[in-house]
């Protein structure tokens, strides 16, 4: 038994689990929010308690020595040293990943020369990596990427019809996302299917950022984010795939520069901008039912964006044997999935259960009738476990 840290450091905060491997039993999970503030906030679940603190945390290695002595402190472990291996989430892993890699220099230097492709998270990404490194000098790692799973796609499912020099130059390609959670799902799908020959899967990661994928075999044929995460569909703040011609226009009659109208379509659009309210699911379900033409609109939009990828992946996979929902809308809102499969009912031959949809939140549970053309389901995603197998399988095993 070894007790590994699974993490996911964001630029102001770190959220945390620690396994019992290989067992898999979450012995804490966690996290350090408004790291740099005064007013930080340290939050741990453990032993079916739970604890929240306020307190100054200046830095990602003051938020690691935080929850390394809160597990000491709440008796979860007695030293440092129990802590065997520690597996970090990157965004990014670009070309040079297709699986996991032990954490050392070369690993390091080709996260930072991602950075570009992903400066919102590769970077606090390395600095959660370097904090652990410095609190725990001898732990090995691992980095587990959000990118490696899609790395099986072929070039004329992820290549865009640019300048080939740009492509090869700048290393510009769909990388995708959420790829540690789309293997997960795949892997948890295989038990719906009736037999080996029903391997097509399409799988929708569907939260405030959401991606679909095409599944066969458990490897990924096409995934919809893009060169970044602001590709696929729309998303809460982020636009989606849209018109190129729409970034130029709006920088021409705004007089804004083109950084601050990217900005605008990573924080300020999909649902949000599109209701002008929120881009919380719940919030624009409440705003809908009292009336609010926008938040429909919002609702609609988002629905359709995701059912054109669902009929986009029907096809390039020559049908399909089942669909999954997950992550924070997946799992949890009906109303949103009903309004997907309303959309794809006719052309696809699905057809929902209500009640079972109804009553379908947060839990795995099938979804779809029996005379349904295609099984829908259910499943509540977990990345910090693949990432937790991967640093046990890589490191200790």
């Amino acid at each position: 038994m070894a007790k590994v840290m699974a993490v996911n450091a964001g630029s102001s905060s770190l959220k945390f689990k620690l396994y019992e491997m290989p067992k898999e039993t979450v012995l804490c999970s966690g996290i350090v929010e408004r790291i740099g503030f005064e007013d930080a906030i340290f939050k741990i679940k453990y032993n079916g308690n739970e604890h929240k603190e306020i307190i100054p945390v200046k830095n990602h290695s003051e938020a690691v020595k935080l929850l390394l002595d809160g597990l000491i402190k709440f008796g979860i472990i007695k030293h440092y040293d129990e802590i065997k291996a520690t597996g970090h989430r990157i965004v990014q892993g670009g070309s040079y990943f297709s699986s996991s890699a032990i954490i050392n220099e070369d690993t390091i230097n080709k996260i930072r020369d991602l950075i570009p492709l992903s400066p919102l998270h590769n970077q606090a990404e390395l600095v959660g990596i370097e904090a652990f490194m410095k609190v725990l000098p001898t732990t090995p790692g691992i980095c587990a990427f959000d990118t490696a799973f899609h790395q099986t796609m072929s070039e004329e499912d992820y290549l865009f019809p640019i300048p080939y020099e740009y492509s090869e130059e700048f290393k510009i390609r769909r990388y995708g996302a959420h790829g540690t959670s789309h293997k997960y799902l795949s892997e948890l799908g295989r038990k719906y299917l009736n037999n080996e020959n029903d391997d097509r899967m399409i799988i929708c990661h569907l939260g405030s950022g959401a991606s679909l994928s095409a599944v066969r075999h458990e490897k990924c044929v096409a995934t919809s984010m893009g060169l970044t995460p602001l590709g696929g569909i729309m998303m809460g703040t982020r636009t989606g795939d849209l018109d190129p011609s729409v970034f130029n226009y709006i920088v021409s009659k705004t007089n804004k520069t083109s950084e601050q109208i990217y900005q605008e379509f990573n924080k300020k659009s999909g649902l949000l901008g599109v209701s002008g309210i929120s881009s919380d699911a719940r919030d624009l379900i409440k705003a809908s039912e009292e009336g609010n033409k926008r938040a429909t609109l919002a609702n609609k939009l988002w629905a359709r964006r995701v059912s054109d990828f669902i009929g986009q992946y029907f096809v390039r996979l020559g049908g399909c044997d089942l669909i999954i929902f997950s992550a924070g809308i997946g799992e949890n809102c009906s109303y949103y999935r009903k309004l997907v499969l309303d959309n794809i009912s006719e052309a696809l031959g699905v057809k929902i259960d209500e009640k079972e949809n109804e009553k379908t939140v947060g839990i795995e549970n099938v979804i779809s009738t029996k005379d349904s053309k295609i099984k829908v389901v259910v499943i509540p995603t977990d990345e910090e476990v693949m990432i937790a197998r991967d640093a046990y399988n890589m490191l200790l095993k």
